[in-house]
């Protein structure tokens, strides 16, 4: 057999090698975290290409009807399914009773509707005008709309939580937010920077509202983000474990953003 013959697999070898790697980094890159320094403060910042890697909404476990609760209940639901939790997120603002205070959306179906009460002391935060809903459509997209919007867009939606208040307004930082003011808490937040550009964060120390809003509109790029929740917000992320605040302060939650690692 002629020598070049003998070399070719080995000449193909490292193009097939790079390939892999390339196509490695590619889907790794679907759900990406980094740090970021805004205004002398910490956050973790988790951006997803949804039309990549689904993103879901959970609240109960389909098995049993329970809440899920916590982060690492879903987490091992998944593991006995034979599905990798790569990300997940406290979804909004509940009850005492810890079901959603407001619109709920999961896979197509309204558990809970929109919420436009206004001015109840009871709600906190979800009371300070406007809150919001953030959406994604049947079609894939993903939009942040205050509820009065959404309503009035009159959209059906296939995932869908509301929150509040927004942060920002289309390129607008909330008038509620006071620049100084000394309400400091951990916060988490969510935008859709594009239409399949979903981006999260989360503070890696208490920061007030207006700070945390600057960092959607400035730092990340939003023109429309919202508030999720304030002392028990933590972020999950696969080989990187828990972010935000310490887990001593965390109670369970009622949805739960979640990324699973897709058949692929």
């Amino acid at each position: 057999m002629p020598p070049f013959t003998l070399r070719l697999p080995w000449l193909l070898s490292p193009l097939l090698l790079l390939g892999l790697l390339a196509g490695c980094a590619r889907k790794a890159q679907a759900v990406d975290s980094n740090d970021v320094v805004f205004d002398s403060q910490s956050f973790r910042i988790v951006s997803i290409d949804i039309a990549r890697e689904p993103l879901m909404l959970y609240w109960k476990n389909p098995d049993d009807g329970e809440p899920f609760g916590t982060i690492e209940n879903l987490r091992q639901w998944g593991m006995a399914k034979s599905r990798k939790l790569i990300f997940a997120a406290n979804a909004g603002i509940y009850d005492r009773q810890f079901a959603p205070l407001g619109l709920y959306v999961e896979n197509g179906k309204t558990v809970v509707p929109l919420n436009l009460a206004r001015g109840n002391p009871a709600a906190g935060n979800f009371s300070l005008q406007p809150n919001g809903v953030f959406a994604i459509y049947p079609d894939g997209h993903a939009a942040v709309r205050s509820s009065t919007a959404f309503k009035a867009e009159g959209k059906s939606a296939r995932w869908a939580t509301q929150s509040g208040p927004m942060l920002v307004i289309d390129g607008q930082i909330n008038t509620q937010f006071v620049d100084d003011s000394s309400s400091m808490k951990w916060r988490s937040g969510v935008c859709a920077r594009t239409p399949h550009d979903v981006v999260f964060a989360v503070s890696q120390s208490p920061v007030n509202f207006h700070t945390f809003a600057r960092l959607f509109r400035d730092q990340l790029g939003c023109r429309d983000a919202l508030y999720l929740d304030g002392t028990i917000s933590q972020f999950y992320l696969d080989g990187a474990g828990y972010t935000g605040a310490p887990t001593f302060m965390v109670k369970p939650y009622a949805g739960i953003f979640a990324v699973f690692a897709s058949d692929e």
